[in-house]
């Protein structure tokens, strides 16, 4: 195991940033498993690692491959305060994944170092304003330096852009989808904790949602694709889908919003976004797959098979909704995660074996017509529902270094399909490449669950 100093300049396929933290210890653990090897090809030949700490990235190496010997993997020092640390990464690397959280704190300079490198990005953040604010201030830069910058390719949002295609694509014509509803459910032998780095970026995010909105309003309005039908009509608060076992109250996750964003885009480029260098193949695949994808209206909700996690939820989001305001409240909401989430989320995080128990499931439920006449009819409402499903293991520490690292094997193996640069949404990018047989391959499940007649 070597440490390299940034004034070297060996050319590695990927670099981990904040491989230490809670998450990129996990992502670690995830991408070794792919590190060619003779027995074991693949398109990640070369891997280093970089933070603050070099100390504490042996550490976490050690940890990683463990119970086998850690690799000899390069240690690299870097920091988002150094934008010249950022920027000698970046001329490092491929491909650059980012497990730097908050992202709304560190998100920013290392996307910025990777646009002016021409460097891959990729990270797991599921913060709406940093994604919309990066597209806004980089996307000509990274379209003009090859810089591929790609967002939420975690459990926020990769679970919820897929599901979401898969569930399109059971809509054969003539019927089509005019609504989708995600409800999520998080299950467990034991204890739920979350993700510690999920609950400081929901603080900032409900803390500066006024800016949010006050940048969404001084952006020109990109036109919004054409749904077919009506607009669903508003739900209760707290919603008994017996269907599905749950009680579900909305969720104010960015899904919704990547979901959105993809959408539109597809609206712009109907037949998809052309390859740098693609294969002819491929370039059938693409133009094949997005006609499939019907726009439709599209929520997420939480759900729980008791009303007592409701609750637990509701609880959680007034607190931060009072006290995320302002600056005191934001202190208290971070120092005592535990006692303002209802257990819910403690600063050290899930043990490995809470980690192990986790699972999820995410319910897709459309409704739309059998035949598309139908929705130009007056007051017609849907007539037809299917239900799909995504499932698999814990959301933050499995789940996500899965969808991160089986991104990066696209990048690295399959550049040449992908764009040649620009700030875009992971569903934009992957959607008509082999990512979702990759998830199935690696534990995280597609199913179609019924079909009916309204």
């Amino acid at each position: 195991m070597a440490t390299e100093t940034l004034s070297s300049d060996p050319t590695y396929d990927l670099i981990i940033l904040g491989a230490s933290g809670f998450t990129g210890q996990y992502v670690l653990r995830e991408a070794l498993k792919f590190l060619s090897s003779p027995s074991s090809p693949s398109p990640l030949r070369s891997l280093a690692i970089a933070g603050r700490n070099p100390s504490k990235l042996k550490s976490t190496l050690q940890w990683a491959a463990s119970p086998s010997q850690p690799p000899s993997i390069p240690i690299l020092q870097a920091d988002t305060s150094s934008p010249d640390s950022l920027l000698a990464i970046a001329r490092q690397a491929r491909l650059v994944v980012s497990c730097v959280g908050p992202f709304r704190l560190h998100g920013r300079p290392v996307v910025s170092a990777c646009c002016e490198a021409g460097t891959d990005y990729l990270d797991i953040t599921g913060e709406p304003e940093l994604m919309e604010r990066m597209e806004v201030e980089f996307h000509e830069k990274a379209a003009d330096t090859g810089a591929l910058v790609v967002s939420a390719c975690g459990f926020d949002s990769i679970p919820a852009e897929f599901g979401m295609m898969f569930h399109c694509r059971k809509w054969e014509p003539p019927s089509v989808v005019n609504r989708i509803e995600a409800y999520v459910s998080l299950e467990s032998n034991g204890k739920i904790v979350g993700n510690m780095g999920t609950y400081e970026s929901a603080v900032l995010g409900v803390g500066n949602a006024a800016k949010l909105q006050e940048f969404r309003r001084s952006r020109p309005r990109r036109p919004r694709p054409k749904i077919v039908g009506p607009p669903p009509p508003k739900g209760p608060l707290i919603e008994h889908k017996k269907e599905l076992g749950l009680w579900a109250v909305i969720l104010p996750s960015a899904d919704a919003t990547v979901v959105r964003r993809t959408l539109t885009t597809i609206n712009e480029h109907p037949q998809g976004l052309p390859g740098v260098a693609e294969s002819p193949d491929f370039a059938e695949t693409r133009k094949a797959f997005w006609p499939s994808i019907k726009p439709a209206y599209f929520g997420v909700k939480l759900g729980s098979k008791s009303i007592f996690g409701i609750f637990r939820a509701i609880i959680t989001g007034f607190f931060l909704g009072v006290f995320a305001k302002f600056a005191l409240g934001r202190s208290l909401l971070l120092k005592f995660p535990s006692f303002f989430s209802a257990g819910w989320f403690r600063k050290k995080g899930p043990s490995e074996e809470e980690v192990r128990n986790a699972t999820f499931k995410m319910w897709f439920v459309g409704q739309g017509y059998s035949d598309e006449k139908l929705a130009s009819q007056p007051g017609m409402k849907p007539d037809k529902e299917i239900i799909t499903r995504v499932s698999g293991p814990e959301i933050g520490y499995v789940t996500t270094p899965i969808t991160l690292i089986q991104c990066a094997l696209i990048v690295l193996g399959q550049r040449g399909n992908l764009p040649k640069g620009g700030v875009y949404t992971a569903g934009a990018v992957f959607g008509p490449t082999d990512l979702q047989k990759r998830l199935e391959e690696n534990g995280i499940s597609f199913d179609l669950i019924s079909t009916r007649n309204l």
